[in-house]
Order: C-alpha cells, then sequence, then structure tokens
C-alpha cells in the first residue's frame, strides 16, 4: 500500500513533498534519532513510551529542537486520521539542524513487517557479529555497523544479527532486545550497554508480575546454551523465540511460551 500523506513538524504534507537536500550534512551524517510505532486494527501501541524515548534519545547525541512530547503524539495521530490507516508502521524522524528552529519532525507510514506466525513456535535463527553501538541509549540514525550486520544475516537465512562485545557478550541485535531464560528467571545484558526498547520495558513488567525474576548480567556468547532458553523482543515481533545461533541450537521452553502468552494477554488486555 502506497501512503499519500507524511507530517513535517505537525504539517500534513503530499508524499511527494517528502524530500530531504542531498546538501543537508545532518542527515548525511546521522545526526538524527528515530522511532518505529506499531498500528494494528486501529490501536497505536505504547505511543507516549516512542515519543518520549525518541526525546531522550535526542537528549543524548545532542539534538536541539523545539518539539514537545504531546506534538509528537498528536502529530502521529492526526496523520494516522488523515491517512485512515488501520494497520501500519509509523517512522518518526526528528533530524537536527544548526540551531533548535532548523530541526525537523519527519513522520510517515510505512507497510507493516510482521514475523510468520509459525516462528513463533519454532523460533528464529540469529547469527553474531562483533559490535559495539556508541551512545547505546539512543535509538539514532548512524545505523551503518548495524546496517551492514543485518544484511549479513538475511542473506545468511538468519532473522537478526546478534551483536557481540569486546569481551564477546552478547549485547543486543541490530533492530531487537536479547534475553535468556531459565525456569522462571529472566537474564538481560547490563541497561548500560543497550538501548532500551520499549518492548523490552513492556515485557519485564509483565515478567515482574507474572512471578518471573529479572537479573542484569554479561551474557557470554559462548554460555548461552547453559540457559534453557534464549528470546528477542522488538516492536514488530514482541516475544520472539530462537532457535539456534551460528551453530547452536535451542529449544522453547515452557516458561518461555508461558511469558509470550501472559504478554499477549497484556496487550489484549489493555488494547483492545
Amino acid at each position: 500500500m502506497t501512503y499519500e500523506y507524511f507530517s513535517l513538524n505537525g504539517d500534513i504534507l503530499p508524499i511527494e513533498q517528502a524530500k530531504i537536500e542531498l546538501s543537508n550534512i545532518e542527515f548525511a551524517y546521522g545526526f538524527g534519532v528515530y522511532e518505529n510505532v506499531r498500528v494494528s486494527k486501529n490501536i497505536v501501541f505504547f505511543l507516549e513510551q516512542h515519543a518520549q524515548r525518541l526525546l531522550g534519545s535526542a537528549e543524548i547525541i545532542g539534538v536541539e529542537h523545539n518539539f514537545t512530547k504531546d506534538f509528537i503524539e498528536s502529530s502521529v495521530r492526526e496523520l494516522l486520521k488523515k491517512l485512515g490507516a488501520e494497520t501500519c508502521n509509523v517512522k518518526i524522524m526528528l533530524i537536527g539542524g544548526r540551531d533548535k528552529d532548523s530541526a525537523n519532525l519527519y513522520i510517515m507510514c510505512l507497510n507493516p513487517l510482521f514475523p510468520d506466525r509459525k516462528l513463533y513456535k519454532t523460533g528464529v535463527h540469529c547469527t553474531a557479529e562483533n559490535y559495539q553501538r556508541p551512545f547505546p541509549h539512543a535509538k539514532s540514525l548512524n545505523m551503518l555497523p548495524s546496517y551492514l550486520a543485518y544484511k549479513k544475516a538475511k542473506a545468511a537465512g538468519a532473522y537478526d544479527a546478534l551483536l557481540v562485545d569486546k569481551n564477546d557478550c552478547v549485547t543486543e541485535g541490530t533492530r531487537t532486545n536479547f534475553f535468556a531464560i531459565s525456569g522462571k528467571t529472566i537474564f538481560s545484558p547490563p541497561e548500560s550497554e543497550i538501548l532500551l526498547g520499549v518492548t523490552r520495558d513492556n515485557v519485564i513488567k509483565v515478567a515482574k508480575r507474572g512471578g518471573y525474576k529479572v537479573i542484569e548480567k554479561p551474557l557470554p556468547l559462548n554460555y548461552l546454551t547453559n540457559y534453557d532458553g534464549l528470546f528477542l523482543t522488538s516492536t514488530s515481533s514482541k516475544i520472539m523465540p530462537i532457535k539456534s545461533i551460528n551453530d547452536d541450537n535451542f529449544h522453547i521452553p515452557d516458561e518461555l511460551d508461558n511469558l509470550m502468552k501472559l504478554f499477549n494477554k497484556f496487550i489484549n488486555t489493555n488494547y483492545n
């Protein structure tokens, strides 16, 4: 589906006007931040949290601007209303300028890329790549190494590439958060080293309410087979089990299956 309009600084314009000048050095150098918001059957998921994280990312890398959380949220909803978009992904980009008055807020709707449902039963294959993002708490446009890792993973038939730091510990995926699980204990890489995903945060809340314990600790790549299972979280996939990383295989333990059901119930209860 092609969407006919986008939003620029709160103004809804024809998509033909969605252009960025080649001389825009801030965009060319990735001096900006972004968010992807899931919309399904007219339900906009976690919009407030995405808008708040966008502003936090901008602050981390020094993007000055005049936009507020309420303005971002209302601009998203106005665009969705104009388009009549029921199921899509909303991409929000805040691109810096020379000063706060020249920063721009772009909002557009894209066709959703939801995973095949069978993957929730079988799990997904992942590769591992040595790379650690600078400014890990910022969801910035400067994503070249992650893009290359993801492209390499897709060429190998993988769902995502897991990023491995200098200590050979898995931190996160190129577009996902990473967890290990044993019994009712969930293990996350240290929050200081990862993007604090919106879905990740909500999965942790649901897990704690469901009697799970959550521990932050380094997760060495060569130790992962000692856990009962592994999984990813993201806006598009919610909770996705991992079946293999490189040549190591994993299964989906009962407690992970239960957590997936708890999270789906949380989504259905709070957004339907």
